[in-house]
């Protein structure tokens, strides 16, 4: 519940006429009914004595002294799940993230988000952490090399930058350079025995856009132009994301939203893993848990399903999962797809030092979970992966949480011994490959 209104005449309402400017699509948000969907369906809804609709009612009246520099537009995550909800389809989102655009001074937005945006502005890399480009080719190398070495029949695997003519063009979340190296091994591996044609970038390569969340356009904007440059320079055809759901939205949203010209098709690795499992270039068995029967479940990230690909991914989504873990072995949360509850990993709140708020936000997230009874939670989003482990150890939860690529990676029999970071005991030995009863990996022409 949220406390009441007092609302005294004579208002500004500056912000809304601003607002309702910049929002090209639902920006009349004087549509809303006051009819309660938005916050009855949002996790964030009571944090701060705020909710999605009395922030719209606040701006309608021109309350913009109550709302500036509120901090509520950072514990929003910008799901849109109040949108999907609301029977006028009001952009609540695009309100809040020009809330944080205009009525925060950018010196005074949380130091966390505002910190990795600018480490991004000033390396060519555009990454959150500040890797430079030629700390990730070290990465990437020695990596490459140690697995050529020590894994008998990786000898010819590849991780190729600046590629020229690559079909695809490969960005990676500053986290596994940076402190998770071996986990990028496993998708080197599947794009391997796909035969797909791809690429890194010396810069522009990092998957994160932190100005995003900042609600700093001009930052969000040099970002996603730096990636789309390097993807062209390149001859790439497709902008390839790892699984990680804000770093794609940031990107097909920036080409729309800065009207930049370009024939990149920007798509999610998890469309792929869906595609060449159907034309047997990938040939994933859950025979590894016919007698293990470990029972999963899949976090639908907000930025992949509601806000960009919609119900159709969602369903590739499950395919893979079921593909690699069993059909039986399966079980969805409830509600799902694109009427999921976001976690509250997404929209910068990781960063926002908001992290109490953060908890109770996601804790609708953990009942969903722990609810499904399943052992692991496959988040095909860092975001998501990082809130969801965060909230199965703040509420004991029990539960494991992977990314995809891991899972299908072990279903393929290729997950190496030291790829294995979010693997429970049980898993950790499970089709090593080269082990007798593990599948000899299946390798596309």
């Amino acid at each position: 519940m949220t406390k009441a209104l007092h609302y005294k005449a004579g208002k500004k309402g500056e912000f809304l006429e601003k607002v309702q400017q910049a929002l090209p699509k639902n920006g009349n948000l004087n549509l809303c009914l006051t009819c309660g969907a938005c916050a009855a369906g949002c996790p964030a809804t009571g944090l701060l004595d705020m909710d999605p609709r009395k922030f719209l009612r606040m701006a309608a009246m021109g309350m913009d002294d109550e709302l500036e520099c509120h901090k509520w537009v950072w514990m929003c995550s910008m799901c849109m799940r109040c949108t999907y909800v609301c029977p006028m389809e009001i952009n609540i989102a695009g309100l809040i993230m020009e809330g944080r655009r205009l009525l925060w001074p950018r010196e005074n937005r949380p130091s966390g988000i505002l910190r990795s945006c600018d480490m991004a502005l000033n390396n060519a890399s555009t990454s959150a952490t500040g890797t430079p480009p030629e700390d990730f080719r070290f990465v990437v190398e020695d990596v490459l090399e140690e697995v050529r070495e020590t894994q008998p029949g990786w000898e010819n695997l590849q991780a190729p930058i600046d590629k020229a003519g690559a079909t695809f063009f490969l960005s990676q979340n500053s986290r596994e350079p940076v402190s998770l190296p071996d986990e990028m091994i496993p998708l080197w591996k599947i794009l391997h025995l796909a035969g797909a044609d791809w690429t890194y970038g010396s810069t522009a390569w990092a998957g994160e856009n932190y100005c995003m969340f900042l609600a700093d356009d001009p930052g969000w904007q040099q970002i996603t132009a730096a990636t789309v440059k390097k993807a062209e320079e390149l001859g790439c055809q497709v902008y390839l994301n790892t699984e990680c759901g804000h770093s794609t939205f940031s990107v097909n949203q920036g080409i729309r939203r800065f009207h930049l010209d370009t024939n990149l098709d920007v798509k999610i690795v998890v469309h792929y893993y869906a595609q060449w499992i159907r034309e047997k270039k990938l040939q994933p068995s859950s025979d590894w848990n016919r007698s293990l029967k470990i029972r999963f479940t899949v976090q639908d990230p907000c930025n992949q399903v509601r806000k960009e690909y919609g119900d159709e991914y969602a369903d590739d989504l499950r395919f893979v999962v079921k593909s690699c873990v069993g059909t039986d072995n399966f079980v969805d949360m409830q509600p799902n797809k694109s009427n999921n509850y976001c976690c509250g990993g997404g929209g910068g709140y990781l960063q926002s030092g908001f992290n109490e708020e953060r908890h109770r936000y996601g804790k609708i997230k953990f009942d969903q979970i722990m609810a499904t009874g399943a052992r692991y939670c496959i988040t095909p989003c860092h975001n998501c992966h990082a809130q969801i482990h965060d909230l199965s150890h703040h509420f004991n939860g029990g539960f494991y949480v992977s990314n995809l690529w891991t899972i299908l990676a072990l279903s393929l029999g290729v997950l190496g011994e030291n790829e294995r970071e979010d693997l429970c005991d049980i898993l950790k030995s499970v089709w090593l490959p080269g082990a007798p009863g593990t599948p000899e990996p299946v390798v596309s022409r």
